[in-house]
């Protein structure tokens, strides 16, 4: 393997404090950040100084201030809004269950394929697979040999593991990415090699 592997640190922002299970997609809503323990137990395993990346959303702005009060030393983040979480549209605001009660006509050729299907005014998952690979490989040969940190969404990360595992739309959906779980990825000349997924801090 080459010995110039870029590194990359993908972390799912905090939770978003949502009692009635709202999809929030594209929104800009905020996260909860106070689990201190949990971002000095990150702060710790994160690398110093990365290049540090975000989707734009103040999800992961917070996050990335939370991380830089546990101790972590972080630059300016480049913004790539091709890392954002996919767009669902006019569903974004609402929950599933009022989508069910309301007989959303669109909702069942969802479910039927919900890999390629597209939600009314948004983005399939394969969509957003096929933006997040070139703003992958393209910060990646910006940024050779170094740890790029990505604050990002659960549907970015499925979709980088979908790059670096040649994976389908709907395989990469099976993964669990949970909020503040780190997925870490390498790229190297030879391709990518994937060094863990979803790990806790703890």
């Amino acid at each position: 393997m080459t010995q110039t592997a870029t590194r990359w640190w993908l972390l799912r922002h905090a939770p978003v404090p949502c009692p009635f299970g709202r999809i929030h997609g594209r929104l800009d809503v905020a996260c909860d950040t106070s689990e201190d323990e949990v971002f000095r137990a990150l702060a710790r395993i994160l690398p110093i100084n990365p290049v540090l990346v975000e989707s734009g959303l103040i999800r992961c702005r917070q996050t990335a201030g939370a991380l830089e009060a546990a101790g972590l030393l972080l630059p300016p983040p480049i913004v790539e809004p091709d890392l954002a979480e996919q767009d669902f549209g006019r569903w974004q605001g609402r929950s599933w269950s009022d989508l069910e009660a309301a007989k959303d006509p669109d909702l069942a050729a969802f479910w039927r394929d919900p890999a390629t299907a597209t939600p009314p005014g948004g983005e399939s998952f394969a969509a957003v697979i096929e933006r997040v690979t070139p703003a992958l490989l393209g910060l990646s040969a910006a940024h050779p040999g170094r740890d790029l940190l990505a604050i990002v969404h659960a549907g970015t990360i499925r979709a980088a593991l979908a790059q670096a595992l040649e994976l389908s739309a709907a395989q990469a959906l099976r993964f669990s990415v949970h909020p503040l779980s780190l997925t870490r990825l390498d790229f190297t000349g030879e391709g990518w090699r994937v060094e863990c997924v979803n790990a806790s801090s703890q």
